[in-house]
């Protein structure tokens, strides 16, 4: 038989199809249903506005909030004097009698509400922070935002301290006016000298994480010669926000947050349709009609804002922002950090931090020390990961 008629054999006979393995077909179909567990979605309409939401974000933002409100209801009940549960949620829904209620509402109420708008507002900043950039490492604390807002606050207690302030909690309109706005300042410069140092026609994640550590660098240098030039009075009261502690907080550090919140959460969630444009590229989202630089900046402001306005309240809490929106990217199964999600994990992460410090450890740290721990071994992994990525 010569080639050409076994070539034209081999044609006419039929050819078997091999069915992938078991295993493989088993992890394609888990695949699947994954991808339409995190795809379905329910109509919902505010006004003339009309949205998808996914189901399954919906499912985790009703866990998270119910988690959140046990720790919440946990936090304000234990500490050196134990109330009951079914006390303390008579005394937060205005019953309960004098002591439970001085107890409750006065002492702890304060600051378990620090804690949790402080985790809302960290845990939305980073979401914005690491959609702006598309990349998982980049949050306020690793870009160095944060370190800018602690040596805008620092520089504020220090320069206060002339003035007659020194050795505690800052109060009155230094708390309320002065840090805020200190700290915003340090945090926006360094926001703005990061996207110019970034830009080489348009934002590479890579090279904005990579500037960023460097800057944040840079920034601790300015604040240990703060530290090293101020009286011992106004370093050991600034040392407070560098510890990152939760501890003795009162309304005068909720207000600035929860300002700042209502503010800013709503152009949050209105740029919510240029972000996931920006998830394809700057290219695509310039032909979708998004104005990419001045969605970019404003982005940026919000982010800022929400990092500065938590640091000037507590100090900063380490690799809340870097954590909270990537355990929500996988708990949804979206394309981005979610930012109502992010912000409820948020809450969950720093009022169980600041449950841990009070009631669990035997000996007082403050919440930033708590976060780390939590952080750190994921971003160690994040990083990891990120090599075997590159080098596969």
């Amino acid at each position: 038989m010569s080639p050409l008629e076994d070539l034209e054999e081999s044609a006419d006979r039929p050819v078997a199809l091999r069915e992938a393995p078991a295993p493989e077909q088993a992890r394609t179909a888990s695949r699947l249903a994954r991808l339409r567990s995190a795809t379905a979605t329910v109509p919902v309409r505010v006004g003339p506005a009309s949205f998808l939401v996914p189901l399954r974000t919906i499912g985790v933002v009703v866990v998270a909030l119910a988690l959140l409100a046990v720790l919440y209801v946990l936090d304000v009940a234990l500490g050196e004097v134990d109330i009951p549960f079914g006390t303390t949620v008579t005394t937060l829904l205005g019953g309960g009698d004098p002591g439970s209620t001085f107890i409750i509402n006065t002492l702890r109420v304060p600051q378990t509400t620090v804690a949790l708008l402080v985790g809302a507002a960290l845990g939305l900043s980073g979401a914005l922070c690491q959609t702006f950039a598309r990349n998982p490492l980049a949050s306020p604390d690793i870009l160095g935002v944060t370190q800018g807002a602690s040596a805008g606050a620092v520089f504020l207690i220090v320069l206060a301290g002339g003035n007659g302030y020194g050795g505690g909690l800052a109060t009155g309109v230094l708390q309320t006016v002065g840090l805020p706005t200190a700290a915003f300042a340090g945090g926006l410069v360094t926001a703005i000298a990061l996207y110019l140092l970034s830009w080489r026609r348009g934002i590479d994640g890579q090279r904005l994480v990579l500037i960023g550590i460097g800057m944040g660098a840079a920034l601790l240098a300015i604040v240990d010669w703060l530290l090293v030039r101020a009286r011992i009075q106004d370093a050991a009261s600034a040392q407070i926000w560098l510890n990152g502690s939760l501890n003795a907080r009162t309304w005068d550090q909720g207000l600035p947050v929860a300002l700042a919140l209502v503010v800013l959460c709503p152009v949050a969630f209105w740029l919510v349709r240029h972000l996931n444009a920006l998830q394809l590229g700057d290219d695509a989202a310039r032909g979708l009609g998004v104005r990419l630089q001045g969605t970019q900046l404003l982005i940026l402001v919000v982010a800022v804002g929400l990092a500065s306005v938590s640091v000037s309240a507590v100090g900063p809490l380490a690799f809340v922002a870097l954590v909270v929106p990537q355990v929500g990217l996988r708990l949804t199964g979206g394309s981005r950090p979610p930012l109502l999600v992010s912000m409820v994990l948020g809450g969950v992460l720093v009022v169980g931090a600041d449950l841990v410090t009070r009631v669990v450890l035997p000996f007082a740290v403050p919440a930033g020390v708590v976060t780390a721990v939590v952080g750190a071994p994921y971003l160690i992994w994040l990083l990891v990961r990120s090599n075997r990525k590159v080098t596969a």
